[in-house]
């Protein structure tokens, strides 16, 4: 194959990598559900909104690994290029068997990795540890809620007045009725069930993850928040929303036929609005009987 040949090809697959990243957004919108909600914020080629005190740590690293990548990419790629020139095949021309010593080669690949190795400890880990580990205390008065879910749907379970959780039993299970199959009797009398992923602006919130049936992936883009929920499990993960909307809640993990349809509303409210919708949203025990 020609020097030619190999530009024509390299210039076709850059136009085709643009036009995919140029109709990534309008496809995307096309086969998503339709919804009568607005949800705000604007997602483009770009990373989407961030309405969380937390996401412009994770920002600020991803920009940073990325330019990273970015400068190996362009580093590496001319180095190849270069390769393709300087020991293309020409007459009378014979391979050297004799070992290449070639320092700077050696000292750019130590310098990748220990540039690599400040990133995973210095960054990556620190911040991964923050998010997961530190877990507001009862003192900053987190809202607890336990998020469930199932092919191919998420269920919201709020604890009621009392601040307990009710007991769940797989055999008080009703699709229509009681998805999670809670217990109406004793701390469950009181408990909220939603379908919408309702939480206050300005105060911390702590999710107990899990799943129904297989392993599904609880995805908030606009909190920078990814966590798996897998059976059997309750995985907590916590975040703190900084500006009031109505945002999306998707599945990240391929979970069925229709994964795609898997999605929830998350709407951001003002404490007064919020405390109003846990009152409106408590429903009388009978209502949940089978």
């Amino acid at each position: 194959m020609t020097r030619r040949s190999l530009l024509w090809i390299g210039a076709a697959l850059i136009a085709l990598g643009v036009l995919v990243v140029d109709a990534a957004p309008a496809w995307a919108q096309a086969v998503a559900p339709k919804t009568s909600v607005k949800i705000d914020g604007e997602y483009g080629v770009l990373l989407p909104p961030d309405v969380s005190v937390h996401g412009h740590v994770q920002d600020e690293l991803f920009w940073i690994v990325h330019v990273f990548m970015g400068i190996l990419f362009v580093a590496w790629g001319i180095f190849f290029v270069y390769c393709l020139v300087r020991f293309r095949q020409r007459a009378n021309h014979r391979a050297s068997c004799e070992p290449i010593k070639a320092k700077p080669s050696k000292y750019s690949e130590i310098a990748v990795a220990v540039i690599e190795a400040v990133l995973l400890l210095g960054f990556s880990i620190p911040i991964w540890a923050s998010v997961k580990n530190d877990i507001p205390p009862p003192a900053d008065n987190p809202l607890r809620l336990r998020v469930v879910g199932e092919q191919f749907a998420w269920n919201f379970h709020y604890p009621g007045a009392d601040g307990k959780f009710g007991r769940v039993d797989p055999k008080l299970i009703n699709t229509a009725t009681n998805p999670l199959g809670l217990d109406r009797s004793g701390d469950g009398a009181d408990d909220i069930y939603s379908g919408e992923l309702h939480i206050p602006v300005g105060r911390p919130v702590i999710c107990e993850i899990s799943s129904k049936d297989v392993i599904h992936s609880f995805f908030l883009p606009v909190m920078r928040v990814k966590q798996d929920a897998i059976p059997g499990m309750r995985i907590p993960v916590w975040f703190e929303a900084a500006k009031t909307g109505t945002y999306e809640v998707a599945c990240a993990q391929l979970c069925g036929n229709n994964h795609y349809s898997m999605r929830a509303l998350m709407v951001i409210q003002e404490p007064e609005a919020f405390e109003k919708w846990l009152v409106e949203s408590s429903k009388p025990p009978e209502e949940f009987e089978d």
